[in-house]
């Protein structure tokens, strides 16, 4: 057992490796373990391999938690503004892209990981490697960390393992059982940005078809939330941002024991728009855009009366797509315009803009981008990170009960909580060496 290090952070990920890195300039001692033999692989995989850092425009209602005052706080208290900045120091320059989104310029995530190990080797941090960490345990003041490769003593703890979404990255949710051991509460977890799940063979055929779609979620016959962007058919379901980010909506209503059910408008508007949030239970009432598509119908049907509607429709949409949607309308794909019945019509709009999705589930945690749930922020200081119940015990990341949408969102919580929790275990060890 090493004497006594100052700072100890069970957790290599994005949050530990700013904890590390904040904590090291404060000019403490600091331990670094991680359960894998290599950090850093949730980091590689994100956006697309090239790790969406940041966004330009970052607040508590991107994301959810039962503790929106405190995720507020904490934003505050280390803005995107800042993430830039500190990205900038450690030789990362960062490039906005249409959406809000910052990503490297080098187009790869690599970069982002190699700054901030070299960060960390410079600071002289120690990283332990295949460290899985068993339990963490109080004793005289102090904290005893127990691994199978031994035991470290530390003035302070910082946990920041992660939730359970991409396990085999080391986010295994090993982290959960040791802080509840430790006293605190646990939120239900579930996979939150993860892809949707369907049984119905026509929308999986369409399988690499994308566009941009609006999705919305229905509870209770009313609208609960929607979401604009980047849609994806896959040959298990949907995927793609919009996709993902109504996916922790549509878990969450499941898991209350609703049936949540998921509409599909096909054409929301221009491709390449900021993806749109909208909150709010409110009936739906149709908007002017449906009407337009209706008028145009018509009056296409009087300029090209021998028109095929197939042929009208792939103009707006892959001609795959087109196929499954007269299928799913009951319209034959060679069926000419101006012999369309009204109520084939009418069925065609609802389709188009209000489709019922065949959502059976969600992939899970295996393609989940992160996870919802976690440590219950009630109990944790929003000045410091610092646990209420159990002094010198920090948590950081995934772990905590927030979770954010696509954007780069989740990536600032995990700068910002560590940011904090490594400045302020840092200053407790100093303070503990004071008194």
């Amino acid at each position: 057992m090493v004497s006594l290090w100052d700072v100890a952070i069970v957790g290599a990920g994005a949050a530990g490796l700013m904890t590390a890195i904040t904590a090291a300039r404060a000019g403490v001692k600091v331990l670094l373990l991680d359960a894998k033999d290599r950090i850093g692989a949730k980091i590689l995989m994100s956006g697309g391999n090239r790790c969406n850092v940041t966004n330009f425009n970052v607040s508590e209602k991107d994301y959810e938690s039962q503790n929106k005052r405190f995720v507020r706080n904490i934003l505050r208290a280390f803005p995107s503004e800042k993430t830039i900045e500190f990205f900038k120091e450690i030789g990362v320059e960062l490039m906005l892209e249409p959406g809000g989104k910052y990503f490297p310029v080098t187009h790869s995530a690599r970069t982002v990981l190699d700054a901030l190990i070299r960060e960390t080797e410079k600071l002289g941090v120690t990283l332990q490697t295949g460290s899985a960490v068993t339990s963490i345990r109080p004793e005289n003041g102090n904290f005893i960390v127990s691994t199978g490769n031994g035991a470290y003593r530390t003035k302070t703890v910082v946990v920041t393992t992660g939730g359970l979404s991409h396990p085999a990255t080391g986010s295994d949710g090993s982290g959960y059982p040791i802080v509840k051991l430790l006293g605190h509460k646990l939120i239900p977890t579930f996979p939150a940005l993860t892809p949707l799940m369907t049984e119905d063979g026509d929308w999986k055929s369409l399988a690499g078809i994308s566009f941009n779609v609006r999705l919305a979620l229905w509870v209770n016959q009313k609208k609960d939330i929607s979401f604009e962007g980047g849609f994806l058919f896959t040959h298990f379901g949907f995927s793609g941002p919009t996709a993902l980010n109504i996916s922790r909506y549509w878990c969450d209503a499941k898991n209350s024991g609703q049936n949540p059910v998921i509409t599909a408008d096909f054409l929301p508007g221009k491709k390449g728009v900021r993806p749109l949030l909208q909150r709010g239970l409110t009936p739906f009432l149709p908007g002017e855009k449906e009407e337009e598509f209706r008028n145009h119908f018509s009056k296409s049907s009087e300029a090209s009366p021998a028109r095929m509607i197939k042929n009208y429709l792939s103009e707006k949409f892959p001609e795959r797509f087109v196929s499954v949607l007269l299928k799913k309308s009951d319209i034959p794909e060679n069926k000419i315009l101006n012999q369309l019945r009204r109520e084939d019509r009418d069925m065609l709009i609802r389709n188009v803009f209000h489709f019922p999705l065949p959502v059976t589930g969600v992939y899970g945690y295996q393609k989940a981008e992160v996870t919802a749930g976690g440590a219950d922020l009630s109990e944790i200081d929003d000045k410091t990170m610092e646990s209420k119940l159990k002094p010198g015990l920090f948590l950081a990341g995934e772990i905590l009960d927030a979770d954010g949408r696509i954007g780069g969102f989740n990536f600032q919580w995990a700068w910002s909580t560590g940011y904090l929790a490594g400045r302020s275990a840092a200053k407790k060890a100093l303070e503990g060496e004071r008194s």
